[in-house]
């Protein structure tokens, strides 16, 4: 069964730092784009950055660049997300995503473009 699990989620106050993983387990996914959306109460989900597989090319969304690094690891199966000087803003569900698309943008438009999905982990921003 394949599954993305991600973790290291939780409260941080304005200013702070958070490290998300995102583990893949029942197939490889070094040939898939692995990244992050985020979705925040009553809004819709948001790209936040991905790390494509062909040449590790990377994108991030407007609001987090400068601030947040994804980066992956194939022969963990996992990819992570380094949030630096957080703001309540940030506060959302991250969702880990996987495709084998390069751009998981697409799956803004329709999440089923994304094949895979990891449950979310709750990041909490207080000011």
């Amino acid at each position: 069964q394949v599954q993305l699990v991600e973790s290291g989620g939780g409260l941080v106050q304005a200013g702070g730092s958070l490290n998300l993983s995102c583990e893949a387990s029942g197939r490889s996914f070094s040939t898939y784009t692995m990244g992050w959306f985020r979705q925040a109460a009553g809004k819709e989900r948001e790209f936040v950055a991905a790390v494509e597989w062909i040449d590790g090319s990377i994108k991030y969304g407007d609001s987090v660049m400068g601030r947040f690094t994804t980066s992956r690891d194939n022969a963990k199966n996992t990819v992570y997300l380094r949030m630096n000087s957080l703001k309540p803003e940030d506060s959302a569900v991250y969702y880990c995503a996987a495709d084998l698309r390069l751009d998981l943008t697409d799956c803004l438009i329709d999440e089923r473009r994304c094949q895979y999905w990891g449950q979310g982990t709750q990041v909490a921003v207080s000011s």
